[in-house]
């Protein structure tokens, strides 16, 4: 008996998708049966791994270099994953900093990179990525639980950015609806990823507050992103979806 990948025929784009769970989300999307692109900054190595792994198991995959920061670039990576894979039904905004500090010590330079890459990237890449996009295109956000519960000081301008993703998600879906495409957020508590590794200083502070006791791991994620681009959500769009083990609960 034949079973049919639930993406089979797909084509998805995931920003910064060369590590952590940007690196989980490519490889389950392939793994249920769509083509992925990923993009990534600076880690080209640890891009080319991840393209491997997908292509060892059968799958189609390509690694595009473009800096989430700048629109040029996120423009340039959208048409290329088009070129490369011949359509594009799914993208992933996952691509983020999580620069910070006291707010009174935030330079001006690190605010306006973090908008670069955390909000101006994500509207550039959704932007283009629609122009491609028939009736059932996916678009999955990830976004924050810190938008819902800041647990420990420095974050405000993180959360600012991660907080205008949830706003721009709200507000999309009435433009795109009618199209046909649905429009996310997956909202990540906290997960061992390079930026917040469990075992860092950050998890001294928010472990204990986690319900279930531990940090997520990155395909934890990427498993409620797979349901969000797949058609077994086909009526869930605007939805905020917190995946943080019980710690905003």
């Amino acid at each position: 008996m034949t079973t049919t990948l639930p993406l089979a025929g797909k084509t998805a784009l995931v920003t910064g998708g060369s590590r952590s769970i940007g690196a989980a989300i490519a490889k389950r999307l392939a793994a249920d049966g769509a083509a992925v692109a990923i993009t990534y900054s600076a880690s080209p190595d640890k891009a080319a791994e991840v393209v491997r792994a997908i292509q060892a198991t059968g799958g189609r995959a390509v690694a595009i270099q473009a800096d989430a920061g700048n629109p040029a670039a996120v423009r340039a990576a959208v048409a290329e994953t088009v070129d490369a894979l011949g359509s594009l039904d799914i993208l992933v905004n996952n691509a983020g900093l999580g620069l910070g500090g006291p707010i009174d010590e935030i330079p001006f330079e690190t605010y306006e990179r973090m908008l670069a890459v955390n909000v101006t990237g994500v509207f550039v890449a959704t932007q283009e990525a629609v122009r491609h996009m028939s009736a059932g295109g996916r678009i999955v956000h990830i976004g924050s639980s810190m938008t819902h519960y800041a647990a420990f000081p420095t974050a405000s301008l993180y959360t600012l950015t991660k907080g205008a993703i949830a706003g721009f998600n709200r507000s999309l879906v009435r433009d795109l609806g009618p199209r046909g495409i649905t429009v996310n957020t997956v909202h990540p508590g906290p997960t061992d990823t390079d930026m917040n590794p469990d075992g860092g200083p950050v998890s001294q502070i928010v472990g204990p507050g986690i319900a279930i006791g531990r940090y997520g791991k990155p395909e934890e994620i990427a498993h409620v992103v797979a349901f969000l681009a797949g058609p077994d959500a086909s009526f869930v769009t605007g939805a905020d979806i917190i995946a943080d083990g019980g710690f905003t609960a």
